[in-house]
């Protein structure tokens, strides 16, 4: 296929896809299966890899991901985001209405909209494509997270319909589904991580990821509720709603317009009642003035609206009995005490377990044995114990003592002086800090031995087949399948699975052995700046110090983990066995000190390489790659479509602006 047909099959591909993906997302209502839906999309991108020049900034196969953002440029909101005024009182509600009818007299309508528990977002879109994506920050200012935001699919990078205007704002709520929030804690419990709390921070935490392909994997979702922009034409809140809906964005279907406040109530009643049937966390209800030119009339304090506010429902609670306190050991030796209570139904299920977090919060609520306690959820998926019901304690109710030893391995518990929770020190022979660090090497993010779960790691340990990370590659299926659940064919696909890691890079090897404080991007600059495990393990603090934002605390980590005996016991079986401990030589001839001590910001698309792969050449040729523009950058490589504001703080800034092919002349 030559460029031009190339160009007119992407451009078709592209409208297609994009209207399956509102059919689906935005409508729930798709019109093909899930398999034809990706073979239209891996048809997408295997085109735009053969014709890179053709990919877009709108193209469908951005909401994959793949780029990575340093650092989040901090952008002025052209109109400042304030926070709605709160109230948990009806009562207040109907000042709230007294004092928009004084002002603008009775005929008044309301819409009354679900208040959303998740993260809020400004969407700008110019000439029907979105251009950037800015979180609220202080309401003044907020931070760029455009690539991120590319990769939800209920968000348009390309409006439908007509009659949009050349510019303008969206603002809409980005949340997580509870069904993958769920799915998510599942897996991160799986791989030794602490679930997440609560879908909010999750969304949060996620919107601010580094690499734009986690961001894909985690399925964020949005709703839009609010349209801003110059001489629109519109008279009603609601009418703006339904033309942003034609425009091809998400909006929600459970909003309505009422006459007087009987209505705003039954509203609140209704959704009160049915907020636990929803697929998604509310924390509220939002009341708006339904008329744009009453709205005006109404106006602004120096906080918030006066023409909307949002009623909060009170965080559910139920009263139950404290039976006993059990003691969890995590991964990395924490103790947490959990509470068993008499089962009692919380928003929508049975709850039997609530965290007490430590010793200080124990004794803080000076909790007992067979006290009835309050549990509350508010926004929290893991409940959690908020007092205790005095009038009902038992005569002899047992004070609760934190316990001095694991409940695991029996070894006394330290805590460090500012620490707010209790440890085993016996890292290498308690069970649960054993297998936490086994399940952590075999992870997707690490090794990727994808037939490897923590139950099955769990059952491994126990059977006495692995002790240590290096045990795995002594695993035989004749061991295997005699286990309960196991058979000859999972057996030899965990064998396989554990043969086919000994493929995956050094950088990745380095991640799983679970050094304290080295993390994915810390693994990766560590390898890139040593090169080989050798290098690694005879490197001093003055060495580990010259890697890139290496501190004497990471670097002391790794001296102390090259120290340990029994860890170069394990990693010489490790590398017996064939595990890459070191780049390869075709990597490393890729390697120079051509950009030492220069820094670089990369921005926009790129005809030769993705954004990725210019990073990663900055950073193998001894430079330094940074996600904003400041007095100290070298550099900025710039691609088609750079950010304007990199732009034009690069030209006020007197930085060089290069293209793609002059970066590539640098490192010839």
């Amino acid at each position: 296929m030559d460029k031009k047909e190339a160009e007119k099959e992407i451009a078709k591909l592209s409208k297609e896809i994009e209207e399956h993906n509102y059919r689906y997302y935005a409508e729930a209502k798709p019109t093909i299966s899930d398999y034809d839906f990706d073979m239209l999309l891996e048809k997408l991108i295997r085109l735009e890899k053969e014709h890179p020049d053709l990919v877009k900034p709108d193209s469908p196969s951005q909401r994959v991901g793949g780029a990575v953002t340093k650092e989040f440029n901090s952008v002025k909101h052209k109109y400042p985001m304030i926070s709605l005024a709160n109230t948990y009182s009806e009562d207040e509600l109907n000042d709230f209405d007294t004092r928009v009818r004084k002002a603008v007299g009775d005929h008044v309508e309301y819409v009354c909209e679900l208040k959303y528990d998740g993260v809020s977002i400004s969407l700008i879109y110019k000439h029907g494509a979105l251009h950037q994506a800015i979180t609220r920050g202080d309401g003044v200012q907020g931070d760029d997270v455009t690539t991120n935001v590319k990769t939800i699919r209920t968000i348009p990078l390309k409006l439908k319909g007509h009659g949009y205007p050349d510019e303008f704002e969206v603002r809409g709520e980005i949340f997580i589904p509870l069904k993958v929030f769920e799915k998510i804690n599942k897996e991160r419990e799986e791989i030794g991580e602490e679930p997440f709390a609560n879908p909010r921070n999750s969304a949060a935490g996620t919107l601010k990821m580094q690499d734009s392909a986690e961001v894909s994997k985690r399925k964020l979702d949005s709703t839009e509720y609010y349209l801003l922009g110059d001489n629109l034409s519109f008279t009603t809140h609601a009418e703006s709603i339904e033309k942003i809906k034609e425009w091809g964005f998400k909006v929600s279907e459970y909003y309505e317009v009422v006459h007087g406040m009987k209505g705003v109530h039954e509203f609140i009643h209704k959704w009160e009642k049915k907020r636990n049937d929803l697929p998604f966390d509310i924390d509220g209800i939002v009341i708006k003035v339904n008329s744009l030119k009453q709205q005006m009339t109404l106006g602004y304090t120096a906080k918030s609206p006066r023409w909307a506010v949002a009623f909060k429902y009170s965080p559910e609670n139920a009263a139950t009995v404290l039976n006993s306190i059990s003691f969890q050991v995590g991964r990395t030796g924490v103790i947490t005490p959990v509470a068993n209570l008499t089962p009692v139904l919380l928003a929508g299920t049975v709850v039997k377990r609530a965290s007490l977090h430590n010793a200080d919060i124990i004794g803080k609520l000076d909790v007992r044995i067979g006290d009835t306690v309050f549990v509350e959820k508010g926004g929290e998926i893991i409940p959690k114990i908020t007092g205790v019901d005095l009038n009902k304690r038992p005569a002899h109710a047992e004070k609760v003592h934190f316990i001095t030893h694991c409940p695991e391995c029996n070894a006394k518990l330290v805590r460090e002086e500012g620490e707010a929770h209790h440890v085993c020190p016996n890292a290498k022979n308690c069970p649960p800090q054993v297998t936490g660090r086994i399940i952590h090497f075999v992870g997707r993010r690490a090794m990727d031995i994808e037939s490897l779960g923590g139950e099955t790691i769990e059952q491994f340990y126990k059977a006495g087949l692995i002790k240590n990370i290096a045990d795995l590659y002594d695993l035989k299926a004749e061991q295997i399948v005699p286990l309960e659940r196991m058979a000859e064919k999972s057996a030899a696909n965990i064998v396989e699975g554990i043969e086919e890691s000994k493929k995956v890079p050094f950088e990745r090897v380095l991640y799983a052995l679970g050094i304290k404080h080295v993390g994915e991007t810390m693994a990766k600059k560590l390898a890139f700046s040593l090169k080989s495990m050798d290098a690694l393990r005879h490197a001093n603090m003055e060495r580990l110090l010259e890697v890139p934002d290496v501190g004497e605390v990471l670097a002391q980590s790794v001296i102390n983990f090259f120290a340990d005996k029994d860890n170069e016991h394990i990693l010489s079986r490790l590398q017996h066995k064939g595990l890459k401990f070191e780049l390869a030589a075709e990597e490393i001839a890729t390697f120079s000190d051509k950009l030492e001590g220069k820094s670089f910001v990369v921005s926009g698309v790129f005809a030769k390489h993705s954004r990725d792969e210019i990073v990663n050449m900055i950073e193998k040729n001894g430079g330094k790659n940074v996600g904003s523009v400041s007095s100290k950058t070298s550099y900025i490589v710039a691609g088609e479509n750079m950010g304007p504001s990199k732009l034009e703080k690069a030209k006020k800034l007197n930085i060089p602006i290069i293209t793609e092919d002059d970066f590539l002349n640098m490192i010839k």
